[in-house]
């Protein structure tokens, strides 16, 4: 019964692969409209039946094997128990749960801020266009240091998105430090639905296609094949190669990196993963068709570019369709699967497998290394479109005038016009 409970919540997301732990965040805030008053905000609220129905998940599905059952027969709080399980595993309330399904559809109620933890800090990494944040003036590299007149000193990421997801009201003031500012700012945004744009694209006048994908939704397939026929519809012909820019991409659906890696290759393996139940263990292969004919490719990455972004980044290298450029990527080697608790309205979200590249190799903790070592600081990603498209739309000048200020682009460029 269970495996047919994951295979029906598999149908709207599938196996659930995104990196949403220390080094990166996509903040989500939920704006509460008819979810009951008295749901569960606590896992330690739990009754004792559904307790024992996320024990009897994690003894059947999570990666390892681990003993729980005698130490939750103990008075030890039962979120002290799921902390034994690795970072990406967590039980889910109504809110959250609802939030993730709307992420992975390319929309969610919230701020528009995407935000990293360093150094006990939560920094603001970007502020999505034309959300809240964006049009209020939050910028990159602004760190938080309250919300809603509370300090976040020395909280997580985890912590800093349930103060702002319980707000008590759709407005939400952000209290901001900037280097250049002597005083900290406030920012009061209101939440709002916000269209998460997947996939952005620009055409060099070499017919080199730029495509940067943010993330791995359900959507993402889609839209980088029809930017893809976008630009080679501008060109007039087929691309003359591609640079694809992964840089602080957290991640998404398995099923979508898969997909989007198999948009580029003939043949060959994708991704395998292995788990301790049957329906982990499974081995995606590409099917013949490139959508580039041929053309290269090179990717770009950072420290930011995780999970489903490097499941993209090690199939193409490891099957010698691209040249990867950057620095090491972040490492996350996990998949999580969605099982839904009770009524459905809550869900366990465990790690059910590791993944490994077609060389066979786990990047767990790792991360992928590129061909070209080379450092950078993340860029937002208006920074990156602005790098590469001409404002004024001639295309004649936009890589040897504004690459330089982007090394990485400069280096995709020299690469692509020597083959």
């Amino acid at each position: 019964m269970l495996n047919t409970k994951i295979h029906s919540i598999s149908q709207q997301l599938q196996h659930y692969a995104i990196n949403c732990s220390i080094s990166y965040f996509l903040l989500i805030c939920i704006l509460c409209i008819s979810f009951s008053s008295a749901a569960v905000t606590s896992v330690n609220d739990l009754k004792s039946q559904q307790k024992n129905e996320i024990l009897f998940n994690i003894h059947a599905y999570y990666v390892e094997d681990l003993a729980l059952q005698q130490s939750f027969e103990t008075t030890q709080p039962f979120e002290a128990l799921l902390a034994k399980l690795d970072p990406y595993s967590k039980y889910l309330d109504e809110k959250e749960l609802e939030a993730l399904f709307s992420s992975t559809n390319g929309r969610y109620t919230g701020l528009g801020i995407e935000v990293k933890e360093q150094e006990k800090q939560i920094i603001i990494l970007n502020a999505i266009k034309n959300s809240p944040a964006a049009i209020a003036g939050v910028q990159k590299n602004d760190i938080v240091l309250a919300v809603n007149q509370q300090s976040v000193v020395n909280k997580d990421i985890n912590q800093v998105t349930s103060m702002i997801r319980n707000s008590d009201t759709a407005t939400v003031i952000l209290t901001i430090k900037r280097n250049d500012a002597i005083q900290p700012i406030d920012f009061a945004l209101t939440r709002t639905e916000i269209s998460l744009e997947s996939v952005t694209s620009s055409l060099s006048e070499f017919g080199i296609g730029y495509l940067a994908i943010n993330n791995f939704s359900n959507n993402t397939l889609h839209e980088v094949a029809r930017q893809i026929t976008k630009l080679q519809s501008n060109y007039g012909n087929s691309l003359t190669g591609l640079v694809l820019d992964l840089r602080d991409n957290p991640g998404g659906t398995l099923q979508s990196a898969v997909a989007v890696s198999d948009l580029f290759l003939q043949s060959g393996t994708i991704v395998t993963t292995r788990g301790r139940f049957y329906d982990a263990n499974q081995s995606f292969s590409a099917k013949k068709g490139d959508i580039l004919n041929g053309a290269p490719i090179v990717v770009l990455i950072n420290e930011n570019s995780a999970s489903a972004a490097e499941i993209l980044a090690a199939a193409l290298k490891d099957n010698h369709r691209a040249t990867l450029i950057g620095s090491q990527s972040f490492g996350k080697g996990s998949v999580q699967s969605l099982i839904p608790l009770g009524n459905g309205n809550t869900a366990l979200k465990l790690t059910t497998a590791k993944y490994f590249t077609p060389s066979g190799q786990s990047i767990d903790g790792i991360g992928i290394t590129p061909d070209w070592a080379i450092n950078q600081t993340a860029l937002s990603q208006i920074d990156k479109v602005v790098i590469i498209k001409n404002e004024q739309g001639n295309g004649n000048r936009m890589w040897p005038d504004l690459s330089p200020g982007d090394p990485l682009l400069l280096k995709a460029q020299q690469l692509l016009t020597m083959k």
